[in-house]
C-alpha cells in the first residue's frame, strides 16, 4: 500500500510560510536539494492544493532551460514535470504537466488511491495537509526544520481537537543547519 507523506519545510516555531506567504527563509542548498531529489524521485505522485501547484508551475516547468541552473535544480525540474500530480482545487480550471484536478478530498477516493501499486505520494501545502489529517489519511511526516524563528506566519499545524501520535524513525542534520524530523504514524 502506498503511503501519503507530508514533506514540508518549517521554521523552528512551526510556520511553513511567513505572514505574507514568504518562503525566502528556506535554506535549500545543493546538499538539501539533492536529498529532496532522492526522496521525491522515488515517489509516485505529488498531491497539492492550487496555491502550491501554481507556485511550482511558475518556475519548475522551464527551470532547466537556463544554462546557469544548478544541476540539482535541473534534476528536480525533470522530476516535477514527469511526476503525476493531483491538484485539489475548486477553482483551478486547467493544469498542465501530467496534472489531474480533483475538486474535493473524498476519503474513500484517497484510500483507493493509496491502495494502488506504486511508490509513496508526497503531500504539500498546509491547508491540504490539515484536511488530509482531519480525515486520518496521512501516514508519514518529513519535516525539514530550518534554523529561523519567524514569529508569525502560516502554521503547518492548525489547532485541532485531537492528538496525533507519531513515532520518530529518522533524524538528519544537513550542513546548512536544517534538520529532518521523519515520523511515521503510531497506529
Amino acid at each position: 500500500m502506498r503511503r501519503i507523506v507530508v514533506m514540508m519545510s518549517v521554521s523552528l516555531d512551526g510556520f511553513m510560510a511567513g505572514p505574507n506567504g514568504e518562503l525566502d527563509w528556506h535554506l535549500v542548498d545543493d546538499e538539501l536539494h539533492r536529498h529532496f531529489n532522492q526522496v521525491l524521485g522515488a515517489m509516485s505522485a505529488f498531491l497539492g492544493g492550487r496555491v502550491t501547484y501554481e507556485l511550482m508551475a511558475e518556475f519548475w516547468p522551464t527551470a532547466d532551460a537556463d544554462p546557469d541552473t544548478e544541476p540539482a535544480m535541473v534534476e528536480f525540474a525533470g522530476i516535477w514535470r514527469d511526476m503525476p500530480k493531483i491538484v485539489y482545487s475548486r477553482t483551478l480550471e486547467r493544469a498542465g504537466w501530467n496534472t489531474a484536478i480533483v475538486r474535493e478530498v473524498v476519503p474513500d477516493e484517497v484510500r483507493a488511491l493509496k491502495a494502488q501499486p506504486g511508490g509513496d505520494m508526497a503531500l504539500g501545502g498546509a491547508d491540504l495537509a490539515a484536511t488530509f489529517a482531519r480525515y486520518d489519511l496521512i501516514d508519514e511526516y518529513r519535516l525539514y526544520v530550518h534554523p529561523v524563528v519567524l514569529g508569525r506566519g502560516k502554521p503547518l499545524f492548525p489547532p485541532s481537537e485531537t492528538a496525533t501520535e507519531l513515532r520518530l524513525v529518522e533524524t538528519r542534520r544537513f550542513g546548512n543547519g536544517v534538520v529532518l524530523l521523519h515520523y511515521h504514524r503510531a497506529r
